[in-house]
């Protein structure tokens, strides 16, 4: 899939030095959120990380590299800009006070309120060209609803957040992009959800962030079938030749460079990969068990269709292990260069 790693297109082994910093949310306190911004600070310079600044409690951060043994400087700053000087020095952090101790693997929903503020200031500063890119920690919906939260997810809540009709979730790797049409429902809902125009919506929309932040002249989209064989001429069902190939088509009146449908099971080999940009899928699991099998540490979560740049690490807030010091920072380090590059190539578009 040479897309992925050649000089134009987004790969997280290289990322741009940043004009302005980028936006860290603290996520769920209780989770492995600020040991992974920790660890991802004390491999700045090995990772060839862009400054960022976190949005979350500095007392809270000190207090986790205290237990850990971690040497790292927590320094609160009052503007944004002032996170490019103090980065290598220190963690630039922009206070988010937490009105409860965080308890490492049990939430608090007294915290909650300072949570979501801490995503809606991040939204802010993104919007008014304060920070590059948003970078978002794994909250817990659950404990969020009580302060007010109805989304389904993060996305949800960003794309309210940025009234933004139709946000996208990509996961992205350097081996692996994926897409998936319908996400968080069961799969009877998500055929029953399934239709041309919200695949063709779907393919549209990651065709142009693959072309304006990814920095792909054309990209080339595989359209996974429905049906085991992509139904193999009706006979495994009638969705992908009544719904997945009139959508197909309609993507090629629109210039785009699409093809399928293609059966499912042959589409995520090393072969195969080379041939696309990206991998629209039907359902969740369809996309997520291939980029997961190859990459399932440095996956990464990119909402597509906002007007900020978001990109966040593909997993969640890891309770099991959260206070241990043992968590991995690899899908953050990744989210954190792939938001660079992909703000890199915004400003390139822009000119």
């Amino acid at each position: 899939m040479p897309p992925l790693n050649s000089d134009k297109a987004q790969s997280t082994s290289a990322a741009p030095a940043a004009v302005l910093p980028i936006a860290l949310t603290m996520g769920e306190p209780a989770g492995i959120g600020g040991e992974i911004a920790l660890q991802a600070w004390l491999r700045r310079r090995e990772a060839g990380l862009p400054p960022f600044l976190m949005l979350d409690d500095p007392e809270r951060l000190k207090a986790i590299a205290a237990l850990h043994g971690w040497k790292v400087p927590i320094e609160a700053i009052s503007e944004p800009e002032a996170a490019l000087d103090v980065f290598d020095r220190a963690l630039p952090v922009l206070p988010v006070p937490l009105p409860a101790i965080p308890q490492p693997g049990i939430p608090d929903r007294r915290n909650a309120p300072a949570v979501l503020h801490a995503i809606e200031l991040a939204v802010t500063l993104c919007s008014n060209g304060k920070v590059a890119a948003l970078v978002t920690n794994p909250i817990h919906k659950a404990a969020l609803y009580d302060a007010g939260f109805s989304h389904p997810g993060h996305t949800e809540f960003l794309a309210a957040l940025c009234d933004a009709p139709r946000p996208v979730m990509m996961l992205a790797s350097d081996r692996l992009r994926v897409v998936p049409v319908t996400i968080h429902v069961a799969l009877k809902r998500a055929i029953d959800l399934l239709d041309a125009d919200l695949i063709v919506e779907t393919a549209r929309i990651t065709a142009a962030d693959l072309r304006d932040r990814f920095g792909i002249p054309k990209p080339r989209l595989a359209l996974a079938g429905l049906n085991p064989h992509a139904g193999e001429s009706r006979s495994m069902g009638e969705e992908d030749a009544a719904i997945v190939a009139p959508a197909v088509a309609r993507l090629r009146s629109m210039g785009i460079d699409a093809r399928g449908p293609l059966p499912p099971d042959t589409m995520f080999h090393a072969e195969a990969r080379e041939t696309y940009d990206a991998a629209i899928c039907m359902y969740h699991d369809q996309a997520l068990i291939p980029i997961k099998t190859l990459d399932f540490d440095s996956g990464v979560n990119v909402t597509l269709g906002l007007p900020i740049i978001r990109t966040s690490p593909d997993h969640g807030t890891a309770f099991d292990i959260a206070g241990k010091g043992i968590a991995k920072p690899d899908s953050l380090i990744a989210a954190l260069k792939m938001a660079a590059t992909m703000a890199k190539h915004r400003i390139d578009v822009q000119g």
